[in-house]
């Protein structure tokens, strides 16, 4: 399964930018498609997740009101609109997909996700 990311790139604090990702393969069955993130010297975080059968998404606190992560148009696609952003939100963003390993409880957790792109750069200047 190939998962890649497209759209990062740099905007000023309060601006908008769209992430888009796709999850490909013969055999890949879509529980969830995620999105982390990744700043220098820090941790990998969760951002954003959709749940493929019912639709329930989840965010971190901190991008709450301000992001948004839906389906795309294309199968076993997903964006991440971020709007107002910040300079704290400054990142190296991955889209992550889940095919059903553990239970769908396990939504913010990066072992939940199966397959990972390799990141797209969002840079926020303030």
């Amino acid at each position: 399964v190939h998962v890649e990311e497209t759209g990062g790139g740099l905007v000023q604090t309060g601006g908008s930018l769209r992430l888009s990702c796709k999850a490909s393969g013969d055999t890949f069955t879509n529980q969830a498609m995620g999105w982390f993130r990744q700043a220098p010297g820090k941790d990998r975080e969760f951002v954003a997740t959709l749940m493929w059968i019912g639709g329930s998404t989840y965010y971190t606190n901190s991008v709450k009101g301000r992001f948004i992560v839906a389906r795309d148009n294309a199968e076993n696609s997903v964006y991440l609109q971020m709007n107002d952003l910040k300079p704290e939100d400054t990142a190296v963003y991955y889209c992550a997909a889940a095919q059903g390993r553990y239970s769908d409880s396990y939504w913010w957790m990066a072992m939940f996700y199966d397959f990972w792109g390799q990141g797209t750069q969002v840079t926020v200047s303030s």
